[in-house]
């Protein structure tokens, strides 16, 4: 099996309404999906979640030339191979978010080309792992009750909410959503980036009385010395990982003992290696990983078969924001039933896209995004106030 081209999809989606957060109103919804097309016919998928543009030109302009013709099952070599030729501007941010999608459609290629699934490969016995409803954006607390409620009725056992808009209201919405949900459900916090060390230390006192699942990102993803600070004056758990890349960025982080969870993302570290890498290195220090994704369906399958096979493997997120890419994005669609996600028997990934709803989605100038908030992305001018 030769690599024959390499496909970079950009889609995106617009809201009619959108949802308010930490970062302003979310305008709507971007990610990339890579195609590792071969000369067997088959072909490897693989997702990125970054700046669409900068995938684009990373995957097309330097890495396809250099990967054309070479065996994509041979994942560990290549995975070297891109990491040098990026290096010196990469590292983090786009690069590695763009290698970790090749690393992912590389991964599924394998498995298909061993007629076994990724989960097998990595050492897994079961194809299933639990998940969680990641939604509960800024809205008023008995709102957020309702819309709890109504994500335990469709199979969750573990919600996680945003906070971050000062300790009374959090306190509110996170006494409404734990009351709405029960004593057999769990709830995660998300702390938005918005406090410092003394707030957060309040706010996780009032958690631990709730009993919060765990407190994740309170402060800026660079801030590591505040993470280092809170851990030991805590009891909820702390964590946080989604903003980090590759497995040198998240041993600095277990090294530092900063968290107790740590959430790497195939489509922003750099693939199922390196998230198979840093739950390695978790497990070592008796860590748990919990990944993160808030991009499309093809990561939160990538994130899972490595939580399924790892020891320290706790959950994965699933976005329940009325994402198509979620939802919408497989011909068969994410499946959670009793908090519990299952995977497919089939080789590799064990997912197929749905033609429809890339055409549907897909930009048609693949180096142009159209203004607006994406959540983690911003294009154009911030609005005035």
């Amino acid at each position: 099996m030769k690599i024959d081209h390499l496909e970079t999809i950009n889609l995106l989606f617009e809201y009619e309404n959108g949802f308010e957060y930490a970062g302003g109103k979310c305008t709507g919804r971007l990610t990339s999906l890579i195609l590792v097309h071969t000369d067997t016919g088959q072909v490897g998928i693989g997702s990125a979640y970054s700046h669409p543009a900068l995938v684009y030109l990373i995957v097309q302009h330097q890495l396809a030339p250099v990967l054309i013709g070479e065996d994509p099952t041979d994942v560990e070599r290549l995975w070297k191979k891109m990491y040098q030729l990026t290096r010196w501007y990469g590292r983090k941010g786009a690069a590695m978010s763009a290698l970790g999608a090749l690393d992912t459609a590389f991964w599924d290629l394998r498995g298909k080309s061993l007629d076994k699934p990724v989960w097998s490969l990595l050492g897994g016995r079961q194809p299933a792992c639990p998940a969680y409803a990641s939604a509960l954006l800024w809205k008023p607390p008995a709102a957020q009750a309702e819309e709890a409620s109504g994500l335990i009725e469709q199979g969750f056992r573990r919600v996680k909410m945003r906070l971050g808009r000062g300790l009374e209201r959090d306190e509110a919405s996170v006494r409404a959503v734990c009351k709405a949900i029960g004593s057999g459900h769990d709830l995660i916090v998300d702390g938005s980036m918005r406090y410092d060390v003394p707030t957060a230390e309040k706010l996780a006192a009032m958690l631990q009385q709730q009993n919060v699942f765990w407190l994740e990102e309170p402060f800026e993803p660079e801030d590591i010395d505040s993470f280092v600070s809170l851990r030991p004056k805590i009891s909820v758990p702390l964590a946080a990982g989604e903003n980090e890349f590759g497995l040198q960025g998240f041993r600095e982080l277990i090294r530092a003992r900063a968290l107790d969870i740590v959430q790497p993302d195939a489509s922003r570290c750099g693939g199922i290696s390196e998230v198979k890498k840093v739950a390695d290195l978790a497990l070592a220090e008796r860590l748990q990983v919990a990944t993160h994704s808030w991009s499309d369906a093809v990561t939160v399958i990538a994130n899972a078969q490595v939580v399924s096979a790892v020891e320290n493997g706790l959950t994965v997120e699933i976005d329940q924001t009325g994402n198509p890419f979620v939802t919408d994005l497989l011909l068969e669609p994410l499946t959670v039933r009793d908090g519990i996600l299952s995977l497919s028997r089939a080789p590799g990934l064990g997912v197929q896209l749905d033609p429809e709803v890339i055409n549907r989605y897909r930009m048609a100038d693949p180096l142009h995004v159209p203004d607006g908030l994406y959540s983690d992305m911003f294009f154009g001018r911030p609005a005035e106030g």
